[in-house]
């Protein structure tokens, strides 16, 4: 299957493709760690602009075929710092993996977060997803004290990048 990119979009968190979106990667990560999946609380005017931005990429058919979205966070009990941009969701559909569909919402998330005033991009993946780590590691993020929701969690692992 060849899947063409035609467009990153921004739409709400609670758009109709972006809820789809957020259930199949929930499933990934029911399956990959035997739960269900991310409880981090999430609510769409997290990623409101200018305080965050959520993407989605369509294919040619104007399919929805990758996600990802980035929210303002700042100093809280969580370990986050002023001026962080935390990356969430970012999800590729099974049959577009390989593309670099990943690779160029990132980019776009943080142009947007650096546009906003955001110091540094962070995020918290999980061990059983080598893909994303390989992802993060080589688009310059290093390994960081870890934060958030899951900053207890032995399977959880945060990178941080400057922005």
């Amino acid at each position: 299957m060849t899947i063409q990119l035609l467009q990153l979009r921004p739409v709400a968190f609670d758009h109709p493709d972006a809820v789809r979106l957020n259930d199949e990667v929930q499933l990934e990560y029911a399956e990959r760690y035997g739960d269900d999946g991310d409880a981090t609380p999430l609510d769409p005017t997290m990623f409101a602009p200018p305080r965050g931005l959520y993407l989605i990429a369509y294919d040619e058919r104007d399919q929805p075929v990758a996600t990802g979205g980035w929210r303002s966070q700042d100093e809280n009990g969580e370990g986050y710092t002023d001026g962080d941009a935390e990356l969430k969701r970012m999800y590729v559909i099974p049959a577009a993996r390989g593309l670099g569909l990943a690779r160029r919402i990132l980019a776009a998330l943080e142009d947007d977060a650096r546009a906003a005033g955001r110091l540094r991009m962070v995020l918290e993946t999980g061990a059983k997803q080598p893909e994303a780590i390989s992802l993060y590691a080589s688009s310059g993020y290093e390994q960081c004290p870890k934060f958030g929701y899951y900053r207890f969690h032995e399977l959880s692992q945060c990178f941080a990048k400057a922005l």
